[in-house]
């Protein structure tokens, strides 16, 4: 009897020690302890233990990190967006994104063809979903595959990629997904475009508007994800359980697409 094989990619980027994947203020530090560094802490811990009693003379490794619940990839619960959400109900936390939201089809929007900066419509989600001939299934998984994701760490990233306007937030939600990415470092706009529109037209109903949808309909968003290009349209799961951070805006993901070959 021949049993399918499970195959995955990870949709993750490595948290490091790396100025270009998030703003100064909001950068992750990470300081290192080899197994030599290691040494006063262990043995402080046991008292009369010498190096030459430990294989290779060696203590632990650590690491030691400063970050915020939005370093590297991750997924905003809808207190990220609002004090409410679902007509006026208290926005819940990462703590208390369910469960069965985590662990479903995944589907893959290709918009990588639209410049950086542009905003995504209805319209163009639809006609990506009629391009790969897909009909939007409740709790499907939805990720966005921009240009960010080919520059992640480097210097233009936070500048690269699309974002998801409001209605083609809502478009989504209201076909009953509820847990959405982008390899982009938001999924809005970046906000180098959207304050130069801002500036231009005065409309404040611009700033955000993405993220703001989760006012009418709470949904979990993934951010900063990676290797969107490797994945098909759909016929994979992804996998996105959130680190469980009390009362949090968002926690820690290892995203994964698992196929069954």
């Amino acid at each position: 009897m021949n049993q399918k094989k499970r195959r995955f990619v990870d949709l993750s980027v490595s948290l490091q020690n790396n100025p270009y994947t998030d703003p100064p203020a909001l950068l992750p530090k990470i300081d290192y302890v080899d197994h030599q560094q290691g040494w006063p802490e262990m043995a402080a811990t046991f008292p009369g233990l010498k190096k030459e009693d430990m294989p290779g003379g060696e203590a632990w490794a650590g690491e030691f990190m400063q970050l915020t619940t939005h370093s590297g990839t991750h997924m905003d619960a809808p207190w990220h967006y609002a004090s409410t959400t679902d007509g006026g109900k208290r926005a819940f936390g990462i703590d208390e994104l369910p469960l069965e939201w985590c662990l479903q089809p995944g589907v893959k929007l290709d918009f990588r063809n639209f410049p950086d900066g542009h905003v995504i419509t209805a319209a163009e989600v639809e006609a990506e979903l009629k391009r790969i001939n897909y009909d939007l299934k409740p709790f499907d998984i939805v990720v966005i595959n921009t240009r960010a994701g080919s520059v992640f760490g480097q210097p233009e990233y936070m500048d690269a990629g699309v974002g998801m306007g409001r209605e083609a937030t809502m478009y989504l939600l209201e076909r009953g997904v509820k847990v959405v990415g982008t390899d982009a470092w938001s999924w809005d706009a970046p906000f180098k475009y959207t304050r130069e529109r801002f500036e231009e037209t005065g409309d404040p109903s611009i700033i955000w508007e993405g993220h703001k949808a989760g006012r009418d309909i709470g949904y979990g968003q993934m951010e900063k994800l990676a290797n969107l290009d490797n994945l098909p349209p759909y016929g994979f799961m992804i996998s996105c359980f959130p680190y469980k951070i009390e009362k949090a805006s968002a926690g820690f993901v290892r995203a994964v697409a698992i196929f069954e070959d």
